[in-house]
């Protein structure tokens, strides 16, 4: 599986949907970010399959940036 969706709290605005677009596309293994603040989600599109490491990492950095994953 090469794309993830998640759940996310508290995306309110454009500005919140930049900074978790900004915050992932730091890591080395996304290829591209969509984020809604309309439906509340974030959805990832990965370079390579997804592993528990890369999954764990996401959500690490969503929540970093002070968002709460809604549903893992």
């Amino acid at each position: 599986m090469k794309e993830l969706e998640l759940k996310v709290k508290n995306i309110e605005c454009v500005g919140c949907e930049n900074r978790i677009k900004n915050g992932l596309s730091q890591l080395e293994e996304i290829k591209k970010v969509d984020a809604s603040c309309k439906s509340g989600k974030v959805n990832i599109q990965l370079k390579k399959d997804i592993d528990e490491d890369t999954k764990n990492k996401i959500i690490d950095t969503i929540q970093q940036l002070d968002f709460e994953i809604e549903d893992i």
